[in-house]
């Protein structure tokens, strides 16, 4: 692109700047009209169409002011006919092979701006890089529905051009806007980095939803578990030294069925879950047994538990055979489970056959154990190919 011609008026400058653009390294092997063209008269092409370009006819409607502008780059860039009615790019500067050493190099000179108001121009970002090195390209960050960003991808003639802007002081700030301003590899070393890190967040919040969804489930189970088993739960106290749960399943044979035995050997108390009302099979025991309910010869007191009591006591029995479940499905439990009661802690046989189920709670008390290329469509000249030429009145 031109750059620093202390001869060329600012107008003159921005229709050098647009033109080379045009033939240049960036948009040309990308437009297809114009690729079009160049192949029609060995790489001319006629003034008269250029002047149909939508961003050059609003800085010029002249050829003779393109010609005059033109002579006056020295970039060699571009041949002007000896008619001076055609323009083509110099045969001694053909376009490079599109191939791995030609995008490595691309992006080594390129520069990641970010910062900039989304109402800026292309003109004011190009206003505010002049004279801070020789740019090929600008290219503006848009969104799917073509707004600016705020930021930038421009690319110097060389990697070195690239450095000296990096270590530029007066590229921090643009109208008291702190500036981001980062080598393209550092940029997308920067993204990889940011999606690594929100893969991780994502994963990490799908791992905290599973559980929270589990607890939720759980929860809710265990409300229905303690709605279902209510008035089934019998407490007992008294010496029980001598005295395991199967004691307490014989006591009961014929009367209720007990689905869980919350008691330790040696305990003076412990709680008793029927699959059945609690009174009804506490009574039919006591009738059966004379009207006094005693367990191998020892006085026991016998107590209905109701309302927070009795939902305490039944939440902490469920509790503590979801977590025997836990453990067999971790492969940590023996056959079994690990509950409490006769020798091995909490739980009883039930002799019923028949087992109170919830979320993974089964009442079972058995004694067994995420190189980049160059860009698509660079964005400087603000025409898509097809809109560059407007329609003739022949239609063409």
């Amino acid at each position: 692109m031109a750059e620093n011609r202390e001869d060329m008026s600012p107008t003159e400058m921005k229709v050098v700047r647009q033109i080379e653009y045009y033939f240049g390294d960036h948009n040309l092997p990308r437009d297809k009209f114009l690729k079009e063209q160049i192949q029609l008269d060995d790489g001319w092409v006629t003034l008269e169409t250029m002047l149909k370009f939508n961003r050059l006819k609003t800085l010029t409607t002249e050829s003779s002011f393109i010609v005059a502008a033109l002579q006056k780059s020295k970039t060699g860039l571009l041949e002007i006919s000896e008619d001076k009615t055609k323009i083509r790019r110099s045969l001694d500067k053909p376009l490079p092979e599109i191939n791995d050493d030609y995008k490595d190099a691309l992006k080594h000179k390129s520069v990641y701006i970010k910062g900039f108001p989304l109402e800026s121009t292309l003109d004011e970002i190009q206003e505010w890089l002049s004279g801070k090195g020789n740019i090929e390209n600008i290219q503006m960050r848009k969104t799917l529905q073509k707004k600016f960003k705020g930021s930038v991808f421009i690319c110097f003639d060389t990697e070195e051009s690239s450095k000296q802007f990096l270590e530029r002081s007066d590229i921090k700030s643009y109208k008291d806007n702190e500036m981001l301003v980062l080598s393209r590899e550092d940029y997308h070393a920067k993204k990889a980095e940011e999606r690594k890190q929100l893969k991780a967040e994502n994963k990490a919040k799908n791992r905290q939803d599973k559980e929270q969804q589990q607890k939720d489930t759980e929860e809710k189970a265990m409300d229905m578990l303690l709605g279902e088993k209510t008035g089934c739960l019998l407490k007992f106290s008294g010496e029980l030294e001598d005295v395991s749960r199967e004691d307490f399943h014989e006591l009961f044979s014929g009367h209720g069925k007990i689905k869980w035995v919350d008691f330790t050997r040696g305990a003076k108390e412990g709680a008793l879950l029927f699959d059945c009302n609690a009174k009804e099979a506490f009574d039919k025991a006591k009738e059966a047994n004379g009207g006094e309910l005693k367990v191998k010869d020892s006085s026991v007191t016998w107590q209905l538990l109701e309302g927070d009591e009795e939902k305490e006591a039944l939440k902490r029995i469920i509790e503590a055979q979801q977590e025997t479940q836990r453990n067999k499905g971790r492969g940590r439990g023996r056959s079994g489970g690990r509950g409490r009661g006769g020798r091995r802690g909490r739980g009883g046989r039930d002799h019923g056959g028949t087992q109170f189920k919830g979320k993974k709670t089964k009442f079972d008390s058995d004694d067994e154990d995420e190189v980049p290329t160059a860009p698509k469509r660079e964005l400087e000249d603000g025409d898509g190919p097809a809109a560059k030429v407007p329609k003739t009145e022949n239609g063409s």
